[in-house]
């Protein structure tokens, strides 16, 4: 009796122990190991309990509660206590997988909470079996802890739509366009990661599929299968943030709601900095027109006076020398640096704006996508659009303050410029195959009201349905002629039967 107290006195640290960490997939092979010890110790107990029980019985004892150990709610106490994180988050666990804390417990009661915990430990082994076993998966997760989780991104655009701009210094806040100017690029990826979520954990009953959703949430930190509530419903922990599935996809559509606000806000402060940032220059250039109209009498009044003693013609001759000399001195040292300053300048310039335009053209082609299936036209559109900000992309110089952003943008404008081009293609195909499909149709109908006593006509016809209803059947599901073709293929394999039928006869 004395080792089944010492191992009952365990069973509340082996419990918060039994849980999968899925992040990084390298250490999911080391979680199984732990997890077999627990499960190991947990049999252990099990084994005892059975052999104290039956020593009861022999004794014609009645096994009710365990006053020698005293309660399991007393040792669950100490042990959540002794647990520094996220305490209160606990309380539920512990009555999810002990049972009410604040009583007693028999040993055949904690037999059966054991007998739940092992099949808990066999379920973390075989999901951890299956996705070291499933290549796309690892390494969909392993991108995952790539990118922030869904709440600390919204925080960090929540902290860049608050900064104060620099409206008196003209260097800090073209750092701050630069930073801001992303803005709705991002927000419209996050959109896009949020459906991506949405869609697997209501969509999905393939538990390692929304898996992958939860890994997209929760991005780098990763999270924690904690339990299985009495309904299935899965409890997850990440940040020491305990959640239930639900609590997951209602984050979610709260965070889906906000959208479209935070990418007005986002225009208006790109407006707000652009704004500044033309007043600021006019307000230099002023400054400049001011200085050169003071400073150019100053000049005029320095002139050698000698020269105001000669005559008037000396005058001019000597001025027009002076002037002469003046320019060959310019010519020979100095103006080969003018238009050097000014190229750099003007090479800033261009790539700033080719920079903008290009971000804005991304943000076109991204919004125009939105919500697919889209016609044709619709892909071609954003295809070029994609096109062209690549293009400005790939023009901006070396050397240039926006260069290594633009080098950045390129390697993503190049993929979404090839996916929707994947798009625009399978869209392109499916319609020639939907218009093909009726030419046959229409052509069979044709044959079969022109010649209905002729087997070899007929047979021609019953062959273009047969031609038809294959290019309808090859429609992707995705695709936006595919609910017309849909809406066809019935007729077209009514009016093949019938014409088979009249064949036949």
């Amino acid at each position: 009796m004395v080792e089944l107290e010492t191992l009952i006195t365990e069973l509340p640290k082996l419990f918060h122990r039994l849980n999968l960490t899925i992040g990084n997939s390298h250490e999911i092979m080391q979680q199984i190991l732990v997890i077999n010890n627990i499960q190991e110790r947990l049999r252990n107990v099990q084994q005892l309990i059975t052999q104290e029980i039956r020593f009861a019985q022999v004794k014609n004892k009645a096994v009710n509660t365990l006053p020698r150990l005293g309660t399991v709610a007393t040792l669950l106490k100490s042990s959540v206590y002794l647990l520094d994180t996220a305490i209160n988050s606990r309380v539920i666990f512990v009555t999810e997988k002990f049972g009410n804390p604040e009583t007693e417990i028999s040993l055949t009661d904690l037999q059966i909470k054991i007998d739940c915990w092992l099949e808990w430990g066999d379920l973390l082994q075989a999901l951890a079996a299956d996705i070291l076993s499933d290549s796309q998966l690892v390494q969909q997760l392993n991108s995952d802890i790539k990118y922030p989780s869904l709440p600390a991104k919204f925080q960090e655009i929540d902290e860049t739509l608050g900064i104060k701009l620099a409206l008196s210094n003209s260097q800090v806040l073209q750092k701050q366009v630069l930073r801001i100017s992303n803005l709705p690029e991002e927000i419209l990826e996050v959109r896009q990661r949020i459906n991506y979520i949405i869609n697997i954990i209501k969509n999905s009953q393939n538990l390692l599929t929304i898996l992958l959703g939860v890994s997209s949430f929760c991005g780098e930190s990763g999270f924690t299968l904690e339990w299985l509530e009495d309904d299935r419903e899965l409890i997850i922990s990440c940040d020491d943030k305990f959640q239930l599935l639900t609590d997951v996809l209602n984050d979610c559509e709260l965070f889906q709601e906000r959208i479209d606000s935070l990418l007005l806000q986002a225009k208006s402060l790109i407006d707000q900095a652009e704004q500044c940032i033309n007043n600021l220059e006019q307000e230099r250039q002023q400054q400049d027109n001011k200085h050169q109209i003071e400073v150019l009498p100053n000049v005029l009044e320095k002139k050698p006076p000698k020269i105001f003693k000669l005559g008037r013609l000396t005058l001019i001759i000597v001025f027009s020398l002076g002037v002469l000399g003046f320019g060959g001195w310019l010519g020979k040292d100095k103006i080969t640096n003018i238009p050097q300053n000014s190229l750099s300048f003007n090479q800033e310039e261009n790539a700033a704006a080719n920079f903008k335009s290009a971000l804005k053209l991304g943000l076109e082609a991204s919004a125009l996508v939105q919500k697919p299936p889209h016609p044709l036209i619709v892909w071609q559109q954003a295809e070029t659009k994609w096109q062209q900000a690549i293009k400005l992309l790939a023009s901006i110089p070396k050397g240039t303050s926006v260069f290594e952003q633009a080098q950045h943008k390129l390697v993503r404008y190049r993929l979404n410029y090839t996916a929707i081009s994947k798009k625009a293609s399978n869209e392109k195909q499916a319609l020639a195959n939907w218009q093909l499909a009726q030419k046959l149709a229409t052509e069979a109908t044709f044959f079969a009201q022109n010649s209905p006593r002729s087997v070899v006509v007929l047979e021609e016809a019953k062959s273009k349905w047969q031609q038809a209803i294959n290019l309808l059947e090859t429609i992707p599901e995705n695709t936006f002629i595919s609910k017309q073709a849909k809406e066809m293929l019935p007729r077209y394999k009514t009016n093949y039967a019938a014409m088979r039928t009249i064949i036949e006869n």
